[in-house]
């Protein structure tokens, strides 16, 4: 298809050359073109010459060839003169001038320019291009025979504005005639002239359709469509530009209704078609990849009869003309246009025209006649322009400069093939005229311009894309205008190219996101089953099988996944467990700090008063012990709180197991003490000599490094770890602790309780003692309280759900711990601190005599 394609562009390139006047022949003087060349519309001389090809009028004139005689010059025709071409050309002017003025860019080197009207026509853009290669001069060659191409009259050359002709021109150039004239267009956004094989010397400074394709695929899925229509211009633009469109949206998953083409030039009934299509169709979103003018002749037809709202989706080629803003159908319509700019001094460039200024070119004067409509030149019929004519007054968009966009583009590619002379002939002082210029130099241009904007090319000769997302919005006085919304840059990372910077406005003034679908979605339950020979966006609902989500097919979500509320996809599972902010972790947390800080309290007062009677007779040096392992204890139960870790969940029960030993091994020691105190005052009874300090340290220190030799054993074997719950609840994961060996976890416990036992059955034997204050029968109770809490423990324990379990295993520590601090503690300190009489030796040996410890 692109071989034939490019052999048809072939054959009416080479017949143009060989018939136009533009082609050449040998004479007796040497080659000369058949005809006197085409002058530019606007000019002016300069040691490196820059080309201009901008779309100033709508037709171009054209005559039946007989083939017996020269075809006629042809000329451009039009009802008027399109206002935003010239105001690009005149931009060119106003660019050239600058950079003339300017010291730093070309010193001493001046630039001009020749700027021609292709008339919106593909031959009058070859035939300016071959005009460019061949120059002003009727006679190129001192030859007798045209066998060498002549010296380019440009250097390099801007334009066109659209893709078709830009193409023709590098075909024409390249594989035909092979000249390497530098074309950089400022308009033409065919991905296919990305192709360095083909178009080596053409370069652009408006981004490939192929990053727009993209970003208004990427923006359907982005707002829900997945039914939608398109049309498209019938030429290279719209065909190529359409065709990546679909691509990228048939792998976003959205699915076309129709895809139809429209050119201008084509019959009328083929309009008709398209509008009906448009009419019919089901589809509330249509994507508009036309040229500006085809999308007038195809508004200008649905605009005919009623149409249904529809969300137009526009290319950038149309969404930022002002003409189209009275078709009020459109409001609410977004695209990717070209972000605006300001171009310092241009628009005082622009508006510094005057009669006289216009009489000195044609095209001026043209545009002052038909702007004013008057006439300069005396006309018949006409009346004359007095002098009063303001262009100032002018509301078209040759003074509107508001919405610089294609204006920047030309800008900028003025400047990248100034920036590229300058390196190709400027070293550091002076700049050498007679080095030549070759595109090839414009790959390593990379400079910022006046007005804030980068430019660098790409190996494709592509900028870097950047599009100002464009919504038509309603103002306050009824009319519509183009309203930014936000930004996409392809520079960006995948997801993150669009910014949006305010709401849009829908059609009809609508808030919402307009939706287009070709079947509602599925209710929660069902699935979809695609619809015979329909799009995969088009399906019936079918329901779905108990505990499965919605899909093309009813799916099983995976173990850590549950249907969402709607059953359209699988979520997580909230994963559960004792975390810091929960209440019921708060409430335990403060009742531990609550527990330390009694604790400390207590250590407080018995240091203070530690040469007391009471701290004396009742074993100091264990209380002491037996207070810091209580400490260690309440602060343990913070160990349970939090996320399980591997680290979290071997520490919790290792530190609980040693903590809760040396504890219950400190009270052991002290329920012995007791016993022992009284056997020794028998006579002739020595047995306190084996329950000494050190037999007192000893016995806590053996009893403990037994609790930690289980917890290494069980550490080793098979240490607890972290768990993923899935069988407790449906709908969440409880993340606990698993035990690893339960063999372990119960060794430790168990051991805790023969330690807790057996110091409670001691002091029980112990509880009648006659004393004033013995210690047995506080001891008795904390144990009491002690084996009740962790009895009613294990049933607890095994019967908690989820996070409860936790909380279970920190409150028997905590009651278990505040059992052990008041029953043994709260007596003495209270004794100390509110019956300081009876905190006497005396008192404490009133009725039996014994020895103090």
């Amino acid at each position: 298809m692109q071989n034939n394609l490019n052999l048809v562009r072939f054959i009416s390139v080479l017949w143009m050359t060989v018939f136009s006047p533009a082609g050449c022949q040998a004479s007796t003087v040497g080659c000369r073109l058949w005809t006197e060349p085409q002058m530019p519309i606007l000019s002016m001389n300069g040691d490196f010459v820059i080309g201009g090809i901008f779309s100033i009028h709508s037709y171009m004139t054209s005559e039946q060839n007989t083939y017996t005689t020269m075809p006629p010059q042809p000329h451009c025709a039009g009802r008027s003169v399109c206002e935003g071409g010239l105001r690009f050309a005149r931009a060119l002017e106003f660019i050239i001038h600058e950079i003339n003025n300017s010291t730093d860019l070309l010193p001493g080197i001046t630039l001009g320019y020749h700027i021609y009207d292709s008339c919106s026509a593909v031959p009058m853009s070859v035939k300016v291009a071959f005009q460019f290669a061949n120059g002003l001069d009727p006679i190129f060659s001192d030859t007798e025979a045209c066998l060498k191409p002549a010296a380019a009259a440009v250097s390099a050359f801007i334009g066109e504005s659209n893709s078709t002709p830009s193409i023709d021109t590098q075909v024409s150039f390249f594989a035909i005639f092979q000249h390497s004239e530098l074309q950089v267009s400022h308009s033409a956004t065919c991905a296919c002239l990305s192709d360095k094989r083909q178009f080596p010397a053409f370069y652009r400074t408006i981004p490939s359709d192929q990053h727009q394709a993209a970003a208004l695929a990427r923006m359907m899925k982005y707002f829900g469509w997945t039914w939608i229509g398109a049309v498209r211009s019938d030429t290279d633009y719209g065909n190529y530009g359409m065709a990546a469109f679909l691509k990228v949206a048939q792998e976003e998953g959205i699915c076309v209704e129709y895809s139809e083409a429209y050119y201008r030039t084509q019959p009328h009934r083929k309009l008709e078609r398209v509008a009906n299509v448009i009419r019919r169709s089901t589809a509330r979103v249509i994507v508009a990849f036309l040229a500006s003018s085809d999308m007038r002749f195809l508004l200008e037809e649905l605009a005919r009869q009623p149409l249904p709202p529809l969300q137009w989706i526009g290319s950038e080629a149309w969404i930022t003309h002002p003409e189209f803003l009275r078709f009020n159908m459109c409001a609410g319509a977004i695209g990717f246009g070209n972000p605006r700019s300001v171009i310092p001094g241009l628009r005082e460039f622009l508006l510094d025209l005057s009669p006289e200024r216009a009489l000195k070119s044609p095209l001026l004067t043209e545009f002052w006649e038909s702007a004013f409509s008057c006439t300069l030149k005396g006309r018949m019929g006409v009346q004359n322009c007095d002098g009063s004519e303001d262009i100032r007054t002018l509301q078209n968009p040759y003074t509107d400069t508001s919405q610089l966009r294609i204006t920047n583009l030309v800008y900028k590619a003025t400047y990248a093939i100034a920036h590229a002379i300058h390196a190709a002939i400027c070293n550091n002082v002076l700049c050498d005229k007679t080095i030549k210029f070759t595109p090839w130099q414009l790959k390593r241009v990379n400079f910022t311009t006046k007005n804030g904007y980068q430019l660098t090319f790409d190996s494709n000769g592509d900028p870097v894309a950047v599009y100002e997302l464009i919504n038509w919005q309603f103002k306050e006085n009824g009319a519509l205008d183009f309203v930014p919304v936000g930004y996409y840059d392809s520079s960006k990372p995948r997801g993150q190219e669009f910014r949006m910077s305010s709401a849009i406005s829908w059609l009809g003034g609508q808030t919402e996101v307009p939706v287009s679908v070709c079947s509602e979605s599925c209710p929660p339950g069902t699935r979809k089953a695609v619809q015979k020979g329909r799009p995969v966006c088009c399906y019936d609902c079918v329901p779905c099988a108990e505990g499965e989500i919605n899909s093309l097919d009813c799916l099983h979500c995976p173990p850590e996944f549950w249907p969402s509320t709607k059953q359209d996809s699988c979520l997580p599972k909230p994963v559960e467990f004792l975390s810091w902010d929960d209440t019921l972790a708060i409430i335990l947390t403060v009742f531990s700090i609550i527990g330390v800080f009694m604790t400390i309290c207590v250590i407080a007062v018995f240091f203070k008063h530690r040469a007391s009677p009471i701290v004396r007779a009742n074993n100091s040096e264990l209380s002491f012990l037996l207070l810091f392992s209580l400490t260690l204890c309440f602060l343990c139960s913070l160990t349970f709180i939090g996320r399980p870790s591997e680290w979290s969940c071997m520490l919790r029960h290792t530190a609980f197991g040693i903590t809760f030993v040396l504890c219950i091994s400190c009270v052991l020691g002290k329920t012995v003490v007791v016993l022992m105190a009284f056997r020794a005052t028998l006579p002739g009874n020595n047995v306190m000599k084996w329950f000494g300090p050190p037999q007192q340290r000893l016995s806590v220190l053996v009893f403990t490094l037994i609790q930690v030799i289980i917890c290494v054993l069980w550490l080793k074997m098979s240490p607890p770890f972290p768990f993923k719950n899935l069988k407790l609840y449906k709908q969440k994961i409880i993340l606990e602790c698993d035990l690893g060996s339960s063999i372990g976890f119960w060794a430790v416990l168990g051991y805790i309780g023969f330690e807790a036992i057996l110091c409670f059955v001691l002091a029980f034997l112990a509880r009648k003692l006659p004393d004033n204050f013995n210690e047995a029968k506080f001891i008795t109770f904390s144990m009491l309280i002690f084996c009740a809490v962790w009895i009613t423990f294990i049933p607890a324990y095994v019967s908690s759900p989820g996070k409860f379990t936790v909380a279970v295993e920190i409150f028997a520590i905590l009651a278990s711990s505040f059992g052990l601090i008041i029953c043994i503690f709260a007596p003495k300190c209270f004794i100390i601190v509110f019956r300081p009489e009876q905190n006497t030796k005396k008192y404490l040996m009133c009725k039996i005599p014994t020895k103090a410890l």
